[in-house]
């Protein structure tokens, strides 16, 4: 099994989060927010990687990465499609977003398409209960989804 490493930007990234916090341990969440961009996802090897640099034991680090679900640990698709399901965007339609987005891309909530391109999450509160249902693409909030919005997003990303 390869050893994982911070780039030396990273580190350095890494270096300055850690300043910012009176005591290391502190710096937990934004440290695995950095591994996971540059890694992809907090993989085992990962998360232990992380917990020798803040000296955590590498349980509390798992059970922080497992606890919020901001956190992959899986390989995710390029495009991570997050439908909120919380009960405001159940009211008003979110299961015909989640269930209209699996039938197009052929996958159920928690998989990732064959080629890699999209991954499917249900997920609670994106804290945008006046504009549901919504889904969150990677970082990018798309709101007042119906379903030909939310079809024409997924073509449209497809296209990228």
């Amino acid at each position: 099994m390869a050893s994982v490493a911070f780039s030396p930007d990273a580190l350095a990234e890494y270096e300055a989060a850690v300043r910012r916090y009176p005591e290391r341990r502190a710096a937990l969440m934004p440290v695995l927010w950095l591994a996971q961009r540059e890694f992809g996802y907090l993989s085992d090897q990962v998360m232990v990687y992380v917990a020798g640099l803040l000296g955590l034991p590498p349980a509390w680090v798992a059970s922080v990465a497992s606890f919020y679900t901001m956190y992959y640990k899986r390989p995710m698709g390029r495009h991570h499609l997050q439908v909120c399901v919380s009960l405001p965007c159940a009211l008003v339609g979110a299961e015909r977003i989640r269930d209209c987005v699996s039938r197009r891309l052929g996958i159920d909530i928690g998989e990732t398409t064959s080629d890699g391109r999209f991954s499917l999450s249900a997920v609670e509160c994106l804290a945008s209960c006046g504009t549901g249902p919504m889904m969150q693409v990677n970082d990018d909030y798309h709101e007042n989804l119906d379903e030909a919005r939310s079809l024409a997003l997924i073509d449209r990303l497809a296209r990228e």
